[in-house]
């Protein structure tokens, strides 16, 4: 841990001099993390049950400088060296030393380890020197000088130091070593100097041995719910998936569907124990953790090729179950699920296809906007992780639902339709929907813009034609003949939402020939932009009045030169309302401009209205700064503010914006807000 480091120059103040002696131990931990909420994002010692200024004690003291001034700084008692040791001061503070407190309090308290086999600030021999830089703290077996723990402490912003700690390993010899920060956590094992880095899924109570840890029985309501799984993916790929020669997105999600599959069977087995488990012995892990995902797709066919099979070796498999083994994905907070995803999918040039995770805040506000019934099917075209429909599921649920799992599952399971013709963003979108509670989802891999490309025959397409043919507009009742454009050109689908890629362009002659806006001013286009024949085909698969909201490039409401595409939507549609987005709103993937359309379709018979009011809104605050980052939004006191689920709010403004729109719709007689 090093030493004292200076205030983030956003906590200073011009006028301060020296701190007041009043400050609440929580008032001091905040100014030394510079961000309120970094206290109560500490998962780490969340399972204390007591909030980190509840258990240590800070208080002031006036002290004299060399230059003969006397300043106010703040100090506590350290657990084991009974010093006082200074952590804040008008000019430096000591975050480190907070999370060095607060873990050795875990190691007394949660840990049972006494504090006589407990050292700090440990210098670290290695052949005839000493590591410049000591370990934080050293746990010893109980002949008290063997090392057991190695334990590197990191400020909550900090993410290096675990090839430091491997150091400390060998030159101490001991088998496990910890990194944290406070927020996230990795427990490395090492049986013997020489054998393969291992990791552990928790740090071994004092009366218990490693194998005894390991071998300790685990059920399905002893996993975590609360955790950083964008830290455990980054974790594994710095551990063990960097340097596997693999593709890391296939074997995570291989990982994730075995575990899903225990957990959805765990429900069902005798103590509901689960088996997603790491063993001492590497063959045994590799065995156990294979036969969960072989099983799984029999459970859920279509994701995975029949013939695929784990990759990684049995000594890297089992370093990657160590962090997974102790959490819970099935109804896990769905924006942390996200930002592992999307993480994921950023690496493999996701948005070089133009594709971008829509913010969830957005979505909420289609879905608000279109309010989606319990009878009603609804449909994203371009589902990416299935943000749409994710958030449909829980709107429904939360309004017109019985609070019973089997009433969810039937709703997602036949009212729920999503199509990506991304494989990665197809097995998201799958993963998502089942730890979302679905158990199975009518989520396809295929080209939304080409139904001729459906016909084929391996399992994917057969399962999407058979699913999707009862809700084209002849309803597979009348014998269809020719290709996917005769069967699958139209559909009645009562909503949908979308964020279609806006990158690459069609040229194929023979798909365009099946658009009409691929004329312009019945002049046939060479290359017709992708999101522009997304906006046909949305409509076309709407019945005559259901209604849609897509993500679009400004361009398309203002350009001169577009306005061939504005007149084709108003002939097919109502417009209902548009709201301009903040240009923060997809950062750091891209500053596009971009607005959400919201149109009816016109019903049959229905003569096409030219005089109607419009509701038109643009967001202000886009709930991300101009790097990408999201903004959370503060009390009057300054302390973040959490929704109803733990998350930190972010900072927007389309809640209001969707509150304006209810009310509109409401005064305007729109059947879908018609109570």
């Amino acid at each position: 841990m090093t030493g004292a480091e200076p205030l983030r120059p956003s906590d200073a103040r011009k006028v301060e001099t020296t701190l007041s002696d009043e400050l609440s131990t929580e008032e001091v931990i905040n100014r030394i993390f510079g961000d309120q909420s970094v206290q109560y994002g500490l998962t780490e010692f969340q399972d204390l049950g007591r909030k980190p200024h509840e258990i240590l004690d800070i208080f002031p003291k006036k002290v004299t400088s060399k230059h003969g001034t006397t300043e106010v700084r703040y100090f506590l008692k350290c657990l084991k060296r009974q010093e006082d040791i200074q952590v804040c001061s008008i000019s430096k503070s000591s975050p480190e030393e907070i999370i060095r407190q607060l873990f050795l309090f875990k190691l007394m308290n949660f840990y049972g380890y006494p504090i006589d086999r407990i050292d700090v600030e440990k210098g670290v021999h290695f052949g005839e020197g000493i590591y410049e830089k000591p370990a934080d703290i050293i746990v010893y077996q109980k002949d008290g000088h063997t090392a057991f723990l190695v334990i590197e402490l990191k400020r909550p912003d900090r993410k290096a130091g675990i090839d430091q700690l491997k150091s400390y390993l060998n030159a101490e010899g001991s088998p496990i070593g910890v990194w944290s920060n406070g927020k996230e956590r990795v427990i490395l094992y090492r049986p013997y100097p020489k054998e393969f880095e291992d990791t552990l899924t928790e740090i071994p109570r004092a009366d218990q041995t490693i194998e005894e840890l390991l071998e300790e029985p685990l059920t399905l309501d002893d996993l975590r719910v609360e955790f950083d799984f964008k830290g455990i993916v980054l974790q594994l790929e710095e551990l063990v998936l960097a340097n596997s020669g693999e593709d890391e997105f296939q074997e995570i999600f291989k990982l994730i569907f075995a575990k899903l599959y225990d957990e959805f069977s765990a429900k069902e087995r005798r103590g509901r124990t689960v088996l997603f488990r790491k063993s001492i012995d590497a063959n045994t892990t590799f065995q156990r953790i294979e036969k969960l995902f072989e099983e799984s797709y029999a459970e859920w066919p279509g994701i995975f090729d029949e013939y695929d099979q784990i990759k990684l070796t049995p000594d890297h498999l089992k370093v990657c179950v160590g962090p997974l083994e102790r959490i819970r994905l099935m109804g896990a907070n769905m924006r942390v699920m996200d930002d592992a995803f999307e993480y994921l999918v950023t690496k493999v040039a996701k948005g070089a296809k133009g594709q971008y995770f829509t913010p969830r805040y957005v979505i909420d506000m289609c879905v608000k906007f279109l309010n989606p019934r319990r009878r009603e099917f609804v449909v994203d075209p371009a589902c990416g992780s299935s943000g749409f429909l994710l958030h449909t599921l829980n709107w429904v649920k939360e309004r017109e639902l019985e609070s019973n799992p089997d009433s969810t599952k039937e709703y997602a399971s036949k009212y729920l339709f999503g199509i990506d013709f991304d494989h990665r963003m197809a097995k998201i979108a799958r993963a998502l929907m089942l730890i979302a509670g679905d158990g199975r989802s009518h989520v396809f891999k295929l080209n939304a813009l080409n139904p001729d490309e459906w016909m084929g025959e391996d399992q994917e397409q057969l399962r999407a034609r058979a699913e999707l043919l009862a809700l084209t507009t002849h309803g597979g009742r009348a014998a269809v003949s020719g290709g996917g454009w005769e069967q699958f050109g139209s559909f009645k689908f009562d909503v949908l939402m979308t964020n279609p890629p806006f990158a690459g362009e069609i040229r194929e002659q023979k798909l365009l020939s099946h658009y009409e806006l691929s004329k312009r001013r019945g002049k046939k286009m060479s290359k017709v932009e992708r999101h522009i024949l997304f906006i046909e085909r949305c409509i076309q698969f709407l019945r005559p009045g259901g209604r849609m909201a897509i993500v679009l490039p400004q361009g398309i409401f203002n350009n001169p030169s577009l306005d061939y595409i504005r007149e084709f939507v108003l002939l097919k549609a109502r417009l209902v309302a548009v709201v301009g987005l903040h240009s923060n709103t997809f950062k750091p993937h891209t500053g596009t401009k971009t607005s959400v359309l919201i149109i009816q379709k016109w019903k049959e018979g229905e003569e096409a209205l030219t005089d109607y009011p419009v509701f038109m809104a643009s967001s202000k605050k886009g709930g991300k700064d101009s790097s990408g980052d999201y903004v959370t939004s503060k009390s009057a006191t300054g302390a973040p503010i959490r929704d109803e689920h733990g998350n930190f709010q972010i900072d927007h403004d389309l809640d209001e914006v969707a509150e304006s729109f209810v009310k509109f719709a409401k005064r305007e007689g729109f059947e879908f807000w018609v109570e």
